[in-house]
């Protein structure tokens, strides 16, 4: 249905640890979360796997319109704000989710790839090309899975993947995995 995702930057003398034990605590609310395939709970750290940044960095794939918008309006994300300060929220029109090999597996680390799609080009071509480049994935060894968005205000797509392993040589943004919640990801049609 949608994928979601905010970006919290926060300084780069933050101590991190304290976002692994918000994590360790607070992960699991939504290990059974109704509407929600999956949430990754992802960490960029400054001077680690290539990151200049510190954030924290949640990404949700969401089968349930209503569970997002129940989610964005309930004490989860109240709270988050009120910590943090309220995030800008990217959404994207799911278009295509992916299986790795080893999906059984807990994921570690995620990459974040953005695609703009040319003002001049066709957009099936473009979808298209975004599709060959997901299916490319599906018989990586690391893969857990990956999913596909389009931005329909800035025309942007999106790949979302979840590894086993370090992805060194997977382009995008790199985060390390603390947790994933994933009541509906068994249920995600591929």
């Amino acid at each position: 249905m949608g994928l979601m995702h905010y970006d919290i930057h926060l300084p780069g003398d933050h101590n991190m640890e304290t976002i692994r034990e918000r994590v360790r605590t607070r992960g699991h609310a939504l290990d059974q979360l109704p509407g929600l395939t999956f949430k990754a709970y992802l960490l960029r750290e400054s001077g680690k796997a290539g990151s200049t940044v510190n954030s924290y960095s949640p990404f949700y794939l969401w089968h349930s319109e209503h569970a997002m918008r129940e989610f964005l309006l309930g004490p989860g994300f109240a709270g988050l704000s009120q910590d943090f300060g309220r995030p800008s929220v990217e959404h994207w029109m799911e278009m295509q989710f992916q299986k790795g090999k080893v999906f059984g597996k807990s994921p570690v680390w995620a990459t974040l790839l953005r695609i703009p799609i040319a003002a001049g080009k066709d957009l099936s071509e473009a979808i298209h090309e975004a599709e060959n480049q997901l299916n490319a994935l599906q018989d990586h060894p690391a893969l857990h899975c990956a999913v596909s968005g389009l931005d329909l205000r800035t025309w942007e797509q999106v790949l979302f993947a979840l590894w086993t392993t370090d992805p060194s040589e997977q382009m995008g943004i790199h985060f390390q995995v603390l947790h994933l919640s994933c009541p509906g990801l068994e249920q995600e049609k591929v």
